[in-house]
């Protein structure tokens, strides 16, 4: 797999031209577990065949019980320079109600050891927790912020499919995700974090100053990215393609010396509807003047007229040409956005 990679990455070193990349991402899935001369590898592959900056962004998934001292020590040698740690919560019955690999120690222990070594530490923290008080919810987040860590990327728990967890909801054993809880805990989380000096900068994640997510943000700004390996996707401003998700067909293909990849064009419809999803959940806003220059006139009388409700119910607001979600607003944001979607009629 990690030969394919290399070779994945060498057969769209001209996808992204003269452009220089500013951040490397090793996520989707559990990336810590490859050896660290394979991360080394990787990275060095990236910058054989691309064009790097001279301080880029190096990021690395991890789950808590992958990260013993002698793998963060390990990894603070390589170019990685941000950690990205599944942390989501630090009580023991949470995690093992979400099935999670790791326990509560672990947790704590793979932090600690963390901001010895990396300056640059993002956590995730899960919100809305069936039977979850809010005073429990308050103690996560202080227990976070004990560690002095610049990021943290927070969600509310989502029920997926065939996992155990939706199999004790079915069966009356834990209740079913409540977004009243949700919306209470979130509401706490952005308090609680805004007076700690975070920016919340994006619906789901809270930066200090100068550690917002280089990576996520390029994402949300509609900025251009390249996915290697299964199931990962790439985005070039005019189209975007996702390799299969299978394992075996995505070795083979690379075998074969074929993209495994499939490809959407977008519309300007398709544009517009993801500005303002990815816009809407940002500090940056959707930009009015953007829409008329971009999609025009059509697409900027539509969203007047679609997002009207939602100025009377001040849950949204518009300041110098600019929509963004009020703090009223926020927690409803993806709903808002769905609303203020173009539908064609074709």
């Amino acid at each position: 797999m990690v030969l394919a990679l290399a070779k994945e990455i060498k057969m769209r070193k001209d996808e992204f031209g003269s452009e220089t990349i500013d951040t490397i991402y090793f996520g989707g899935g559990t990336p810590s577990v490859l050896l660290t001369a394979d991360l080394q590898f990787l990275i060095a592959e990236v910058y054989r065949n691309f064009t790097v900056s001279d301080n880029p962004e190096i990021t690395i998934e991890a789950n808590p019980d992958d990260l013993t001292e002698e793998r963060i020590v390990a990894l603070s040698q390589t170019k990685i320079n941000r950690l990205s740690i599944g942390i989501q919560s630090f009580f023991e019955d949470d995690l093992m109600m979400m099935n999670r690999a790791h326990n509560a120690e672990e947790a704590k222990r793979s932090l600690a050891l963390a901001t010895q070594h990396f300056e640059n530490i993002s956590i995730d923290l899960i919100y809305g927790i069936p039977g979850m008080s809010n005073e429990r919810w308050q103690q996560n987040i202080e227990t976070a912020l004990s560690f002095g860590i610049p990021h943290i990327s927070s969600y509310a728990l989502t029920v997926e499919p065939r996992t155990a967890l939706k199999k004790l909801i079915e069966i009356g054993k834990i209740a079913a995700p409540n977004d009243e809880t949700a919306s209470g805990h979130f509401n706490i989380l952005t308090e609680r974090l805004q007076k700690a000096g975070f920016v919340h900068y994006e619906l789901s994640n809270f930066g200090k100053e100068n550690y917002f997510s280089r990576n996520n943000s390029a994402y949300w700004l509609g900025k251009k990215y390249l996915g290697i390996g299964p199931s990962a996707h790439s985005y070039n401003g005019i189209s975007r393609s996702w390799n299969v998700a299978n394992n075996t067909i995505y070795l083979k293909s690379i075998l074969e010396n074929k993209l495994p990849s499939e490809i959407e064009i977008l519309s300007v419809t398709d544009k517009y509807n993801e500005y303002v999803m990815t816009g809407l959940r940002t500090i940056w806003g959707v930009s009015l003047e953007k829409i008329q220059q971009e999609f025009g006139t059509i697409y900027v009388n539509y969203l007047q007229i679609q997002v009207q409700k939602f100025l009377d119910d001040k849950l949204v607001m518009i300041e110098d040409a600019i929509l963004k979600p009020s703090a009223k607003g926020k927690f409803l944001t993806d709903g808002i956005a769905a609303d203020l979607f173009f539908i064609d009629s074709e």
